[in-house]
């Protein structure tokens, strides 16, 4: 095998057309570029041809709906913006703002379950967080009718986050990456 460097934004291309996890920079490569695996393989999958056939039910999301909010968190951990946060609210507050975008139904029902002995962590308004403790720091989850307490350790602020994607069903390997950033 050989190592070859690309630009970052080259790499994210690469990055946001992966299908499956665990899915290697060779078998997206080989997928867009329909090359075989080798001269006897069986061709790659036409792109637009779905890799993982399963039938939804009433406790599991289509396969292509979890692939895509599979493919928005990854592309979130990539982009520029987030990149960009210096601070642990910073990533936390991009990564809820994400988290509520792809269903909101799904973090309202994560959100419920979630709160400390005393604290509740979120709200609909500032006012139910300000009285929940002391010195709790409210901020408005952009893009969101939510308000989360934010002066929390990090290790609390990952906690939360792992939570909510469990709860949201979420592969594990992406609920570590995504919690190891922040």
């Amino acid at each position: 095998m050989k190592t070859i460097e690309v630009d970052d934004e080259l790499y994210r291309y690469i990055a946001s057309h992966t299908q499956h996890i665990g899915e290697s920079a060779s078998d997206i490569l080989r997928r867009m570029l329909k090359v075989a695996a080798s001269l006897d393989a069986a061709p790659a999958p036409v792109k637009n041809e779905p890799v993982v056939k399963a039938v939804a039910t009433e406790e599991t999301k289509p396969v292509s709906e979890v692939r895509d909010r599979v493919r928005a968190m990854r592309e979130l951990l990539l982009s520029d913006d987030y990149a960009e946060q210096k601070k642990a609210v910073n990533r936390f507050m991009l990564v809820l703002s994400t988290l509520y975008s792809l269903d909101a139904s799904a973090f309202a029902a994560a959100t419920d379950s979630l709160h400390g002995r005393t604290r509740v962590y979120f709200a609909g308004d500032e006012q139910t967080l300000l009285h929940s403790g002391n010195q709790t720091k409210p901020k408005h989850v952009p893009g969101t009718p939510y308000w989360v307490i934010t002066n929390t350790n990090t290790e609390r602020k990952r906690s939360m986050i792992e939570h909510i994607m469990q709860t949201m069903q979420f592969p594990a390997e992406l609920i570590e990456k995504v919690c190891g950033t922040i």
